[in-house]
């Protein structure tokens, strides 16, 4: 059986296959459905040697289509992608279209859309030098167990984020920070769960891993959630089904303009836990029409057109079941303080008794972005105690660096993650900085809820400090996209080389 140290290595050897003549940012689009691909082959394999044993050695029987998790079409097994030696893109493209064809009802749009014969994107010879490295590997069950395989993918994952720096952000949530939302939401078996911006499916696979070591069926976990962009939808269900979850709903789309989990009479879909990282301050998000939304999704108000932050929280908040429902979603510290709109969503949402606990993060943990971040848990039950005080969790120095990004440690999400469900601080005597907040105090702060203000008792004027620093940074980070997008329209046009 191949170690977990090994597998990534040789999938590494694949993917210096592609440097040089393959952006780096675009490896993941080719990387991961060949992957796939040597995994279903593989796995049909291993498969049909068994049914040939259980059968007696009965061919016919052995090949029968339910013998199998997925539908192999003739010539379009993993040999017959090796054998390919002239116009090899097309051959390749022709495979994987007849294998989603064969599999409608599971494997539909799996491999992206990659023009796998456009030969000034991908070389020949360097997709018949990555072939050549997948074709050493044997990917079935026996040699490379579902966990393995499913880590293996994870490393995959980061190491494409490192590669692609701020454009990771698109589709890779740090797993410590993944880990802790998952463990602030706690899932338990049986639970409905959905990630509006789902990315590479992280937080889905992080749910099922996090039941099943707490002893749990996580087969049992219905597991959801809608991403915008094809290749990223087609990453993360290759993702759920490489870490061996088939139970799973992956719908492509913009989940604020065309939300795709609704009820048969039109309305949302309704979660146990709704999970997220939507991307930061999203610039148009679709304010048109959300004052009237059909989904009710601005009970709260309307944010304000340049910043998408709490259009994405009252669509979560609208999603989860009325009596039970909980969620975890990663926002720019902004949305903790910034005025006018976002002021009176705010202000709505704490009279409400939403606000569970606010949670700082340490700064430069995302690929997107080096601001600091903080977690905003909801809850739809009050616990007991709960209509008039808010947790706000203090761990902006519970980091260690590793190269040129903050990490969280496992032992301190484990200790936010238990502070939050305590309401205590798990290691005494100051550990960890946390304060409970009366309502009536945050009212008086004019529903600010800048974490500092509670939880290190700084005087009014160093928080209006760290208040317009806070927000200079933002400014300065939007000017920067801005003059990033301005560039590349330039080049577009011919202004720019």
């Amino acid at each position: 059986m191949i170690t977990q140290q090994e597998l990534e290595q040789r999938l590494l050897a694949a993917c210096n296959c592609l440097r040089g003549p393959v952006d780096p940012t675009d490896y993941k689009a080719y990387i991961f459905p060949l992957l796939f691909l040597k995994r279903i082959s593989d796995y049909w394999d291993w498969e049909y040697a068994r049914a040939f044993e259980a059968f007696g050695g009965d061919e016919a029987l052995a090949r029968l289509d339910d013998n199998f998790r997925f539908v192999l079409p003739e010539e379009c097994h993993w040999a017959d992608v090796q054998a390919l030696s002239e116009n090899v893109g097309v051959g390749l493209q022709t495979i994987l279209q007849r294998i989603e064809l064969a599999n409608s009802d599971t494997l539909p749009g799996i491999f992206g859309d990659v023009q796998w014969a456009n030969r000034e994107k991908l070389p020949e010879h360097a997709l018949m030098n990555v072939i050549e490295e997948f074709s050493t590997l044997d990917l079935s069950p026996d040699n490379a167990p579902g966990d393995v395989l499913g880590a293996a993918y994870e490393y995959l994952l980061k190491y494409f984020a490192d590669e692609s720096g701020k454009k990771a952000g698109e589709f890779f949530t740090p797993r410590s920070v993944v880990r802790l939302l998952t463990l602030v939401l706690d899932p338990k078996e049986g639970e409905s769960v959905n990630d509006p911006t789902c990315g590479s499916g992280g937080m889905l696979v992080e749910m099922a891993s996090v039941v099943r070591e707490h002893g749990g069926d996580a087969r049992t976990l219905k597991l959801s959630g809608q991403e915008v962009s094809l290749t990223t939808a087609a990453i993360a269900r290759m993702n759920l089904f490489l870490h061996d979850i088939e139970d799973f709903r992956i719908r492509r789309g913009d989940t604020l303009r065309d939300p795709k989990f609704k009820t048969a009479t039109g309305q949302l879909e309704r979660f146990d836990l709704v999970i997220a990282n939507p991307p930061f301050s999203l610039n148009p998000w679709g304010q048109d029409g959300w004052a009237s939304d059909p989904f009710g999704r601005s009970r709260y108000g309307v944010p304000p057109a340049t910043k998408g932050d709490f259009a994405f929280v009252e669509h979560m908040v609208a999603s989860m079941k009325p009596d039970i429902g909980r969620v975890a979603v990663v926002m720019p510290q902004g949305v903790l303080f910034r005025g006018g709109q976002e002021k009176q969503i705010r202000q709505r949402m704490l009279e409400a008794g939403l606000f569970d606990a606010v949670i700082g993060l340490p700064a430069n943990l995302f690929y997107n972005t080096g601001l600091p971040a903080c977690v905003l848990v909801l809850r739809a039950t009050a616990r007991t105690g709960r209509e008039t005080r808010v947790l706000f969790v203090d761990a902006s120095k519970r980091f260690v660096k590793r190269g040129p990004r903050n990490e969280l440690e496992p032992a301190d999400v484990a200790a936010i993650a238990s502070a939050v469900a305590s309401r205590e601080d798990p290691d005494g005597a100051g550990g960890l900085a946390l304060s409970l907040v009366a309502l009536a105090e945050i009212e008086a702060n004019d529903w600010d809820l800048n974490i500092g203000r509670y939880v290190r008792g700084e005087t009014a004027e160093e928080l209006d400090v760290d208040e317009a620093l806070a927000a200079y940074l933002e400014a300065r980070e939007a000017v920067g996209q801005a003059e990033e997008a301005l560039d590349e329209r330039l080049r577009e046009a011919g202004f720019l080389a």
